[in-house]
């Protein structure tokens, strides 16, 4: 793994939790609010917890064993396992798990791409 992945890995694991919820709060301004996240590159797990404006629920999504598989043309994003404690989303995630998903070649971010791929690669 290159010195530029191995410092980005360790910025995700050593970024605050208060701080990501912070951002993420004031991104979603209005429309969510994330009470909760968690996320292991090592183990490539994450668990959110987020309030919909309006709503009195909690969702709740885990996602566990994704990865980014490739070769010099094109880059795919997989994710092996996905649930919620909706329902709905249930369903949904049920259609995205398992399946490769093309990411789409955007020139002027080609380099940012190959890290994510570096970061992300599909573990033996």
């Amino acid at each position: 793994m290159s010195y530029k992945a191995n410092l980005v890995r360790l910025a995700i694991k050593w970024a605050p939790k208060f701080l990501v919820l912070w951002v993420a709060n004031i991104i979603l301004k209005g429309i969510a609010e994330l009470t909760y996240f968690a996320f292991d590159i090592d183990t490539r797990k994450a668990y959110v917890a987020i309030n919909l404006a309006g709503e009195s629920e909690t969702i709740e999504v885990w996602i566990e064993n994704f990865y980014v598989i490739g070769d010099e043309t094109s880059l795919q994003f997989i994710i092996q396992q996905a649930r919620s404690n909706r329902i709905w989303l249930n369903n949904l995630l049920a259609h995205v798990a398992g399946k490769a998903w093309k990411i789409p070649e955007i020139p002027q971010y080609s380099a940012q791409l190959k890290l994510v791929a570096e970061l992300l690669e599909a573990k033996d």
